[in-house]
């Protein structure tokens, strides 16, 4: 309940608007985001890298109505990628991308629009030696996603795609994502969505990881573990050892913020640890999924947001 609650102050305009007017300074948000701009992001990613770790991008945003925001967020993608490469660090850091962020809702040519966009930011993504994994989004967006990243990958087979446990679907989908050099990201899901078409307890989204996970690690494709849940990772690397996998075949992935010890822990063990490092000013939807996704964050977030006062 409290997990459904949070997701629904998400989409509150007037809760966003209250929140989003503090500074992004306050605490608040920098636990999880480190910070707005490209140079806040590479400095996060020079750190993290410096250990051992790799990092993927995701410049937040989404929902974008608007044609130029839609361009703006690619300049962005491609001004990241362009400091990555100055700094020496895009063979250790990717990029992640909503659609919905680079025009996939743009009315009836968002798909196409979308589509182009991500396209562009592939072909930087792979002159810059590194790649491009497409985020998966709410459930009435899954269909178009997975075509958009089937047509990316007939010029840039790199491309990752992302599928969600929650979703009663999603097994189905892994097994036909699991094949020859197909990188897919699992992730448990971070949207509210209804009964009918995902799992809502706990229990069941957990199983049906496993199952999902499986059908990854058995297959000929490059598994992307993402969980923090221990067991979770035990499992994968379970699974790993059962399928014969060597170090650098699959990896895991975690976010910026959550878990930083067992990240570097994975790394120091020589396994592949990817932390998704997101950063710019439309923190606020990302930051109350985080906080869906572990509620007991929300204490955290009350005192941050209690000392503004």
């Amino acid at each position: 309940m409290l997990r459904r609650s949070i997701l629904w102050l998400a989409a509150n305009q007037q809760v966003k608007q209250a929140i989003s007017t503090l500074p992004v300074s306050s605490g608040i948000v920098n636990r999880y985001v480190p910070g707005e701009t490209t140079q806040d992001a590479v400095k996060a990613t020079a750190a993290i890298v410096s250990d051992g770790r790799k990092v993927t991008l995701d410049h937040l945003g989404e929902d974008t109505l608007d044609a130029a925001q839609a361009q703006a967020t690619v300049k962005a993608y491609l001004e990241m990628l362009k400091a990555l490469t100055e700094a020496n660090l895009a063979a250790s850091a990717e990029v992640s991308v909503k659609l919905s962020a680079v025009g996939q809702a743009l009315g009836a040519d968002g798909k196409k629009i979308s589509l182009d966009n991500a396209r562009v930011i592939a072909q930087a993504a792979r002159n810059a030696g590194t790649t491009l994994t497409v985020d998966m989004e709410d459930h009435t967006t899954t269909d178009a996603t997975l075509e958009t990243v089937m047509e990316l990958r007939k010029d840039f087979p790199e491309v990752g795609a992302v599928i969600q446990a929650y979703l009663h679907r999603t097994e189905a989908d892994a097994r036909a994502l699991a094949y020859e050099g197909s990188r897919v990201r699992l992730c448990k899901g971070a949207y509210k969505e209804p009964e009918s078409v995902a799992f809502q307890e706990r229990a069941e989204v957990d199983k049906s990881y496993v199952r999902c996970l499986k059908v990854l690690m058995k297959g000929p494709g490059f598994p992307m573990v993402a969980s923090h849940d221990p067991r979770m990772i035990a499992i994968a690397g379970s699974l790993a050892t059962q399928n014969n996998r060597p170090a650098g075949s699959y990896e895991y992935q975690m976010l910026y913020g959550i878990r930083a010890e067992e990240q570097k822990r994975l790394a120091a063990a020589g396994e592949t640890m990817r932390v998704y490092v997101p950063y710019g000013t439309e923190w606020y939807g990302y930051l109350m999924r985080r906080l869906a996704e572990r509620p007991s964050n929300l204490t955290f977030f009350l005192r941050s947001l209690l000392s503004q006062k």
